[in-house]
């Protein structure tokens, strides 16, 4: 590459190390990307306090920043020692995600990695978490870090869903295997290709499933599944991949890659993502439910923008 790629690391205010920060040392190192920690600071009782000194306010607000600052590069310094370039820094911003937008437009970044923050499915419901927002807008690629067995994955599995017609989905599965491919080819790591397919697919709709208008037919059931498995065939073998790593499975498809990480010891799965104006199946609702059920990492490919 003629210029570092950079990656991003999103990192909480509360001055914990995760395993986020294992994982993103690791990937950097692997890929001879330079790595940028960032934290945003806003306490909410300080930044109201209301004190009659605005001086005196100003210089804890100074204070505490530079506490986390120093922080932050106390653990930075073992890994410069390690022969990573690692730059540091402490933001006091109210609302991130337009802070993370604006500077991801000018300063691009290669991957933004963030430790996933769970919540409860009401609390979701009621508050839009950060993560689920850099999940409709991240203009690209979004690695949440949830478990990391190991700091450098060994198991990747890229999650495609290639029955669709929509123009959303154009060219997005062939970037989620390249991407995919590219981390393992970092990492020297293996990827598997699931493909969970199902009667709930949108494209079933033309054989009679999912409005309930007709009744159940095993002869149009066949028709989906061939035509779901000539899709899923000629994606595979568009892409060279080999016949032991492909994997098309029937299931709901939550459940199926959930399953499957939690079986084979998956490292991180690879999958697309499709903004809140989009579709909701694999590669929209169900990537931010996965979020809170996969007992491995996520990494999401940002679709092609579409005029």
């Amino acid at each position: 590459m003629s210029a570092q790629d950079r990656y991003l690391l999103l990192v909480s205010p509360l001055m914990e190390h995760s395993p986020a920060y294992d994982r993103a040392a690791a990937l950097a190192k692997a890929g001879g990307a330079a790595l940028h920690i960032l934290a945003f600071d806003y306490l909410e009782g300080l930044a109201t306090a209301g004190l009659v000194n605005e001086q005196a306010l100003e210089q804890m607000r100074i204070g505490y920043v530079e506490r986390h600052r120093q922080w932050l590069e106390d653990q930075a310094r073992p890994l410069r020692k390690l022969g990573l370039t690692v730059t540091t820094e402490v933001a006091w911003v109210e609302r991130p995600l337009q802070e993370i937008l604006v500077r991801l437009k000018e300063e691009p970044m290669a991957v933004v990695i963030k430790a996933l923050e769970h919540q409860s499915l009401l609390s979701r419901l009621m508050f839009t978490p950060l993560d689920v927002h850099l999940i409709r807008e991240c203009p690209v690629p979004l690695h949440f870090v949830s478990a990391a067995l190991h700091a450098l994955p060994r198991r990747i599995v890229a999650a495609v869903d290639p029955f669709h017609h929509e123009e959303a989905y154009n060219s997005l599965n062939d970037r989620i295997l390249h991407e995919a491919d590219k981390l393992a080819t970092a990492c020297n790591a293996e990827v598997d290709v699931i493909y969970a397919h199902d009667l709930s697919d949108l494209g079933a709709q033309q054989y009679g499933f999912g409005s309930g208008a007709r009744v159940f037919s095993s002869e149009a059931a066949k028709r989906l599944f061939d035509d779901q498995g000539q899709a899923f065939d000629a994606l595979v073998k568009r892409n060279g991949i080999s016949q032991e790593r492909r994997h098309m499975i029937l299931g709901n498809p939550a459940k199926v890659l959930a399953s499957y990480a939690d079986a084979y010891n998956v490292d991180v799965i690879v999958m697309g993502r499709v903004g809140h104006r989009g579709l909701s199946r694999l590669l929209g609702s169900t990537a931010e439910s996965l979020l809170y059920k996969m007992p491995c990492s996520v990494w999401m490919v940002e679709p092609q923008m579409i005029d």
